[in-house]
C-alpha cells in the first residue's frame, strides 16, 4: 500500500537528511545568541514604550511649569508650557494664565481669546474682567476697556484700575492717569505692576525723573517685571547715553531671550551705536518672536538703506503694512526711499504725512520742501518752507531751497536775495522754532487747557517769537518749577534765558535737562551757553561724554570741531574733520573752509590751501570760505593773491572780528599801514574777539 502524502514536505526532507533519531540539538552559541536577541528585543521594546510616555507632555506639570517660568521673568517659556496645559483637564485655569501671559507679552487678541476659552471652559466672567479689559486696550479700544474695567470685581479693584489709569493716558488724560495711579500706590506700596505702569506713563509724558523713581521701585518689589527692566533702560538711555543703556536691555533678554520690547530696544540702540551685526540679530529674534513685527521690519529697513539696498529695504518697509504707517521712522523713511529713487510725488505724501504729525519736525519740512520742488508745484514747496526760511538763523540748505522755488515761480527779487544770504555764514542767533499762531492766540489756548503742557510750551514759543522776553521768562520759569522731572521743561526755560542774552541762568536750566535728557539739542544748547559763557572746558567736556555715549553722531563731532578751532585745537580739529569728510564731505564748502583753517592753523598751508580752494569753487560768495582761502594763501606767502579774498571777504561781512584781523595782517605785509590800523580798530570793537592781544601788539608797532 502505497504511503500517504506527508502534509509538510519540506519538514520530511530536513528529517530525512539529518541524524536517525530527530533533528539535531542547537548548540551553546546558538542558544546564547537567541537569548541576546530576545534581551534586545524586549529592552527595545521598553525604550519604545518609555520614549512614547515621555512624548506625551503632563498638561498638569506644564501648568505648574508656566506658573514657575513666569514668575521668573521667561514669558516666552511660560507661553509655551500654557499651550501645553490647555490641553489637559484644567483648561479654564490654563487658559486664564495663558491670557496673563498674552497679556505680558503685549498679545491683545490673543489674550480676549483665552480668556473667553477660559470661560467657556467654566472660569467665573467675574474673575476676568480686569483682564479682558486689558486685552481691550492693547488692540486700541480704550473706551471698551474702561467700560470692562468698571465690572472688575472689588478684589480685583487695583488691576482694574490699573487698566483704567493706562486707557486714559491713551485718550489723552494724562494727568488723571498719573492721580490715579499715584493714589494707587499710595493705597498699595507694595504693587510693583502699578509703580511700573506710572513710571512708563510718565516717561511717555516727558517726566524721565519721575519715570526713574517709579521704575526703580517696580524692580524693587519685582525683579522679573520685563516692562519695567526694559523702561528702566529707556531711562538710562536718556539720562545717560546709548552705551549705559545696553546691559539693561541685555538684562531683560537674559530673563527671556525672545521678549520683544527689549530686543527692539537693543536692536535700535545697538544701532546708534554703530552696532550693525547685533542690530541684525536682535530683529531676527524680535520677527521669530513676533511674525512681522513693524518695528524689527523697520529696523532691517534701516539696515538695507544704510547698505545701498533700496529694493530690499522698500520690500521690509512693505511688509509692515498698516501698523508700520503708525510708525513715524518707517513713514520718513518710505519718503527717503522714494526721494532717492526719483518718485517725488510719493515722497511728497510721505512727508506731508510726517509733517501732519510733527509740525516742528524740520528735518521732514526740509524734505516735504525739496520734495514739492523737485515734483514742480514751486508755491507749495514755498508753503512748506516758509516758517523756517523766514527766520534770521535760516540754515544754508533751506535758503537755497526757498531761493529756487522763487526762481521758479518768477519771483526773481526774492530768489536773488535768499541765494544771496544762503551763500553766506549763518549770522542770526538761533531762536526757538515757534508757532504762527500769535501769544494772545496761544494765552487762550493756555487758558482753556492750563494741564496742556504742549500748549504751555508753545505759548512760551510764541513769546519768544514776539519778542517777550520777560514774559518767556515768568511763563517758562513756572513751567519748569512745576515740572522739575520733564526735560523739555527744563529746556524751554534755558531757551528762555538764552533768548534774552542771560546764558549764565540758560546754562543752569540746560545742565537740568541733560541730566534727564542728555540727547543732541540738549547738548547742543549746553555746549553754546558754556561756550557764551567763557566755560568751554565745560562744553568739551559735556561733548566728550555725549560722544563717548553716541560715538557715530555726526552732529556731536561737528560741535566737536567747531570748539576745537574755537580753542586753536588746530590737530585734533584736523583729525575730527577729516571723519566728518569721509562720508561725502567733499560736497561740504563750510567743512572744506574749516579742514583749509585747521591745517594752516597746524602748520601745513599748502593742504589747508587745497581744501579751501575746493571749498571756494562751491561757495565763492560765502565770506568763511573766501578768508580761509585767502588765509592759507597769506601763510603760504602769497600776500597778493590772499589780499584779493580776504578782502572779498571783508566786504561780504564787514563785522566779523576775525575775518577784518586776518585782512589787517595781510595789509601790514602789504605796506597798506593806514588800512591795516583801520582794519584792526574794526576787529577790537568786537568784544568776544579771540586775538585782542596780539591785533593791539601789531596796531601799535604800526603807530596806532
Amino acid at each position: 500500500m502505497l504511503d500517504k502524502p506527508h502534509r509538510y514536505p519540506l519538514l520530511r526532507s530536513k528529517r530525512r537528511r539529518g541524524q536517525a533519531g530527530g533533528s539535531p540539538r542547537p548548540s551553546a552559541r546558538a542558544i546564547r545568541i537567541a537569548l541576546t536577541l530576545a534581551v534586545l528585543a524586549l529592552v527595545l521594546g521598553g525604550i519604545v514604550v518609555l520614549a512614547r510616555r515621555a512624548a506625551a507632555p503632563d498638561p498638569r506639570a506644564a501648568l505648574a511649569e508656566s506658573l514657575a517660568a513666569l514668575k521668573r521673568g521667561n514669558y516666552s517659556a511660560a507661553r509655551n508650557h500654557a499651550l501645553v496645559a490647555v490641553t489637559g483637564a484644567d483648561a479654564a485655569a490654563a487658559n486664564a494664565v495663558l491670557g496673563r501671559v498674552d497679556l505680558l507679552m503685549g498679545r491683545g487678541v490673543a489674550a480676549e481669546g483665552a480668556l473667553t476659552r477660559a470661560v467657556a471652559a467654566g472660569m467665573p466672567a467675574d474673575r476676568l474682567h480686569q483682564l479682558f479689559a486689558e486685552a481691550y486696550l492693547l488692540q486700541g479700544d480704550a473706551d471698551r476697556a474702561l467700560a470692562e474695567a468698571a465690572r472688575a470685581a472689588p478684589r480685583y479693584a487695583g488691576p482694574a484700575e490699573r487698566v483704567r489709569a493706562r486707557a486714559l493716558a491713551a485718550k489723552g488724560d494724562v494727568p488723571g492717569a498719573v492721580v490715579l495711579l499715584e493714589r494707587l500706590v499710595d493705597r498699595d506700596p507694595r504693587d510693583g505692576g502699578a509703580f511700573g505702569d506710572l513710571g512708563r506713563i510718565r516717561f511717555d509724558s516727558g517726566d524721565v525723573l519721575g519715570a526713574d523713581v517709579a521704575a526703580r521701585r517696580a524692580l524693587a518689589l519685582d525683579p522679573a517685571n520685563l516692562d519695567a527692566i526694559v523702561l528702566a533702560g529707556e531711562v538710562v538711555r536718556s539720562r545717560y547715553g546709548l552705551r549705559a543703556a545696553m546691559p539693561w536691555f541685555n538684562k531683560a533678554l537674559e530673563r527671556d531671550a525672545y521678549y520683544h520690547p527689549a530686543l527692539i530696544e537693543y536692536a535700535a540702540t545697538a544701532g546708534d551705536l554703530g552696532q550693525y551685526g547685533i542690530m541684525l540679530e536682535a530683529s531676527r529674534r524680535a520677527l521669530a518672536a513676533r511674525p512681522n513685527s513693524p518695528q524689527a521690519l523697520y529696523l532691517q529697513a534701516v539696515l538695507a538703506a544704510r547698505a545701498g539696498k533700496r529694493e530690499l529695504a522698500r520690500t521690509l518697509i512693505g511688509r509692515t503694512g498698516d501698523a508700520g504707517f503708525n510708525v513715524p521712522g518707517v513713514v520718513l523713511l518710505a519718503g527717503l526711499i522714494a526721494y532717492a529713487d526719483g518718485s517725488y510725488e510719493q515722497a511728497v505724501i510721505s512727508f506731508g504725512e510726517l509733517i501732519d504729525r510733527q509740525p516742528m519736525n524740520l528735518v521732514a519740512r526740509r524734505l516735504l520742501g525739496a520734495s514739492l520742488l523737485r515734483s514742480g508745484d514751486a508755491r507749495a514747496a514755498l508753503e512748506a518752507l516758509r516758517p523756517m526760511a523766514v527766520r534770521a538763523d535760516a540754515d544754508s540748505y533751506t535758503l537755497m531751497l526757498a531761493g529756487r522755488a522763487f526762481e521758479a515761480t518768477g519771483e526773481r527779487d526774492w530768489a536773488a536775495r535768499l541765494l544771496d544770504r544762503a551763500a553766506r555764514p549763518m549770522l542770526g542767533d538761533p531762536r526757538p522754532f515757534a508757532s504762527d499762531a500769535g501769544p494772545a492766540a496761544l494765552a487762550n489756548i493756555v487758558a482753556k487747557a492750563p494741564d496742556d503742557p504742549a500748549a504751555a510750551v508753545a505759548y512760551v514759543r510764541g513769546l519768544i517769537d514776539a519778542g517777550d522776553g520777560a514774559g518767556a521768562l515768568r511763563q517758562a520759569g513756572a513751567v519748569a518749577d512745576a515740572s522739575p522731572g520733564a526735560p523739555g521743561a527744563q529746556l524751554l526755560a534755558g531757551d528762555a534765558y538764552a533768548a534774552t542774552g542771560e546764558f549764565g541762568p540758560a546754562l543752569a536750566r540746560y545742565r537740568r535737562a541733560a541730566d534727564l535728557r542728555f540727547d543732541a539739542p540738549v547738548m547742543l544748547r549746553l555746549v553754546e551757553a558754556a561756550v557764551r559763557t567763557g566755560q568751554r572746558t565745560q562744553g568739551a567736556e559735556a561733548l566728550a561724554l555725549y560722544l563717548s555715549q553716541s560715538p557715530q553722531s555726526m552732529v556731536a563731532r561737528r560741535a566737536l570741531a567747531n570748539l576745537q578751532l574755537g580753542v586753536r585745537d588746530w590737530e585734533a580739529a584736523a583729525d575730527t574733520l577729516e571723519v566728518l569728510r569721509a562720508p561725502g564731505g567733499n560736497r561740504d564748502a563750510l567743512l572744506l573752509a574749516q579742514l583749509g583753517y585747521a591745517y594752516t592753523g597746524a602748520g601745513d598751508p599748502a593742504t589747508g590751501a587745497a581744501y579751501a580752494r575746493a571749498a571756494y569753487g562751491l561757495l565763492p560768495m560765502n565770506p568763511a570760505v573766501s578768508d580761509a582761502y585767502g588765509w592759507a594763501l597769506y601763510e603760504r606767502g602769497e600776500t597778493a593773491a590772499a589780499l584779493q579774498l580776504l578782502e572779498k571777504a571783508a566786504t561780504l561781512a564787514p563785522a566779523h572780528a576775525g575775518i577784518r584781523w586776518h585782512l589787517a595782517q595781510a595789509l601790514a605785509e602789504a605796506g597798506r599801514t593806514a588800512e591795516a590800523r583801520r582794519s584792526i580798530g574794526l576787529a577790537l570793537r568786537d568784544p568776544a574777539f579771540q586775538d585782542r592781544r596780539p591785533a593791539t601788539a601789531l596796531l601799535k608797532a604800526l603807530g596806532g
